[in-house]
């Protein structure tokens, strides 16, 4: 067996830092719950009319269970939002709503950061599920083949990560024009509310960027430590 000081050093942190965002979209998401649009249209109906106002009126939308697990199934061409989200007319639940419907509309127009992370899928659930068993194995069998496996299938689920910011950035400042343009919230409070709410909502995926960074570095460690 060996020692693993990496875990403690680089992973803990970029896992404290995660969960540190996860608190603080969550905490957003209530705060400007509290804060209801002017026009007094529910995140549904706001939803509706982006879809249709680009020509995506064959997307549907969708109510599931939970709270913030809103999103966009290119599967089924549909706009899921969530219970709390629905049927809202708060300004944290428009720009979520919003921010689903500028993926729709990203796949729509073929945004091309997106293309690449949906062509990148197969291997990435690959490299999620086998890279760190096949490194730790590779580890402690003293088998430097599995250890550069693992390291190579994990720079895959790092590129996912990295890729899946600009998509996650440009839905919300999609999102964020339209509500603008369209008049859907006021400018002031609300306009700025529901820029908070995805700016805490973005700040998660950079977040997982972090741990994913904080990971491939620990394997990249052990092995050197291993070859040394």
């Amino acid at each position: 067996m060996f020692f693993d000081p990496y875990y403690l050093i680089l992973v803990l942190p970029a896992v404290l830092i995660a969960l540190a965002a996860q608190i603080q979209v969550k905490s957003a998401f209530h705060r400007y719950s509290q804060v209801h649009s002017f026009r007094g249209l529910t995140a549904a109906m706001v939803a509706r009319q982006i879809l249709d106002r680009n020509g995506l009126q064959q997307v549907g939308i969708e109510q599931v269970a939970g709270e913030l697990t809103d999103h966009f199934d290119p599967r089924s061409g549909v706009v899921r939002l969530s219970a709390s989200t629905y049927s809202s007319t708060s300004v944290a639940a428009i720009g979520v709503a919003a921010h689903e419907c500028g993926h729709a509309i990203q796949y729509a127009q073929g945004y091309f950061p997106l293309t690449i992370r949906n062509a990148i899928i197969p291997v990435t659930n690959i490299g999620s599920q086998l890279a760190f068993p096949l490194a730790i194995l590779g580890l402690v069998f003293g088998l430097g083949i599995l250890v550069d496996i693992g390291i190579i299938l994990f720079m895959v689920v790092v590129f996912f990560q990295l890729i899946t910011l600009p998509v996650e950035f440009n839905a919300s400042k999609r999102a964020l024009q339209i509500l603008e343009t369209n008049g859907i919230l006021e400018s002031g409070e609300e306009l700025s509310g529901a820029k908070k709410m995805l700016s805490a909502a973005a700040m998660t995926y950079l977040a997982s960027l972090i741990v994913a960074l904080a990971n491939l570095a620990r394997l990249i460690l052990l092995s050197n430590r291993r070859r040394s």
